[in-house]
């Protein structure tokens, strides 16, 4: 088995060299947004047939080569695909909606500087030299620099295989090359879990009563928020060119800090012979209702992208890792089991109604999660996800309202 990375390396490239890829960029783009209007005429978005349609007048009238006009055709294909999943998934609205039509009821078009996949016929890499050649609409420009790391450099020369895209963003040229690294043997009798809570509060805790960052980013959070506010209400053209400086930069933050956090918990995990006990938290920005002040906070908390990154780092070392069912885990005493909503005493603290125990709230919630890995794993249950839970009597529409006390909850009582 093997994980696919994507490997960023940043291109140097020279003012001429620059010049032929954002042609290229924009070329691509261009004949991507004709293409799309045909398949989008014609009803016709498989790769074949819109091939045999479109392929030969692309390469002439934006001087594309075949690979290129190839991987234009299906990167128009690609997005249809992805436009029809959301569709169906009811990400882009309900059916008749305002948002639903407009997402359908138009052509799929591509801006001036959208990524633009490249294969090995139009792109080589010379690792050593730390230089690429790249195909454009004006010929092969060789000896284009870049920038990476030595562990990515590693990477790089091990395991690229298959495409790489070229990005532009910001006023800066990327490579994003896809790399497969094979897995390591899983390991198939963990010691113990590593039960880890979710939160807003405190980011991850770990069963061993470790409290991973939280607070002092949250307040980096609430900061750049403000600062947002301030300039988007100030809408001067300062303002504007601070506003596009700082964008993606809390993000950028978030990912940073999730990245340091995973690989903290996989290296634990693997240092010790444990498995990884996670909860299974998809939906539940559908399940849960909050009150304005609450909002923004919980849809920035990025709890999925930590789950991606342990689960991926877990696989290339071979750590298990069980989801578990998060329901009333931050209500259930991890002593004696009793399940009551007045355990749970504050933010923070946790102090059950029948034993009396006491213990931080995140803490006692990772070695509940703990718990039910274990049953899960003794099942044979490796590396999955419990179903869905079925839907309330009158359809999928009812949900309660969040307290502030339950607002930090990684694992609500549902």
């Amino acid at each position: 088995m093997i994980v696919k990375l994507v490997v960023q390396v940043r291109l140097l490239p020279t003012p001429g060299q620059a010049a032929a890829l954002e042609a290229t960029l924009a070329a691509c783009n261009e004949a991507a947004t004709w293409v799309s209007e045909v398949a989008f005429t014609r009803g016709e978005f498989k790769n074949f047939a819109l091939r045999k349609a479109t392929c030969d007048q692309a390469k002439e009238r934006w001087g594309l080569g075949a690979q290129a006009a190839q991987h234009v055709i299906k990167k128009t294909c690609d997005a249809y695909a992805a436009l029809k999943a959301n569709l169906r998934a009811g990400n882009l609205g309900r059916p008749g909606s305002k948002r639903y039509r407009r997402a359908a009821e138009k052509p799929v078009s591509f801006r001036p500087e959208g990524a633009q996949p490249y294969d090995d016929r139009m792109l080589s890499w010379q690792i050593h030299d730390r230089t690429v050649s790249v195909w454009t609409v004006r010929g092969r420009v060789k000896e284009v620099a870049f920038t990476a790391s030595a562990q990515q450099v590693a990477t790089l020369a091990q395991h690229r295989r298959g495409e790489s895209d070229l990005v532009y963003r910001d006023g800066m040229w990327f490579l994003n090359a896809t790399c497969e690294v094979p897995e390591a043997s899983l390991n198939t009798e963990p010691v113990d879990f590593l039960g880890i809570d979710l939160g807003i509060v405190n980011i991850a805790t770990t069963s061993d009563g470790e409290i991973l960052a939280g607070r002092e980013l949250n307040r980096v959070r609430t900061r750049e928020r403000g600062l947002r506010r301030k300039l988007q209400k100030k809408n001067t053209p300062s303002a504007k060119r601070r506003l596009k400086k700082r964008r993606r930069k809390e993000a950028r933050r978030a990912k940073d800090v999730n990245h340091k956090i995973a690989k903290h918990v996989v290296a634990e995990a693997e240092r010790t012979s444990c498995g990884i006990a996670l909860e299974d938290l998809g939906g539940i920005r559908e399940r849960v209702r909050l009150r304005k002040p609450q909002r923004a906070t919980h849809s920035s908390w990025a709890f999925a992208q930590l789950g991606q990154f342990i689960a991926y780092k877990a696989r290339k070392v071979g750590v298990p890792v069980v989801y578990v069912d998060p329901a009333y885990t931050s209500r259930t005493c991890a002593e004696c089991g009793y399940i009551d909503k007045a355990n749970r005493v504050s933010q923070a603290w946790f102090a059950c109604r029948s034993c009396g125990f006491v213990d931080h709230a995140d803490r006692n919630g990772s070695r509940n999660i703990r718990a039910r890995a274990w049953e899960l794993w003794r099942r044979g249950a490796q590396s999955t996800a419990p179903a869905p839970p079925p839907q309330q009597p009158g359809g999928a529409g009812r949900k309660r309202r969040i307290t502030a006390s339950d607002a930090r909850c990684a694992s609500p009582a549902l």
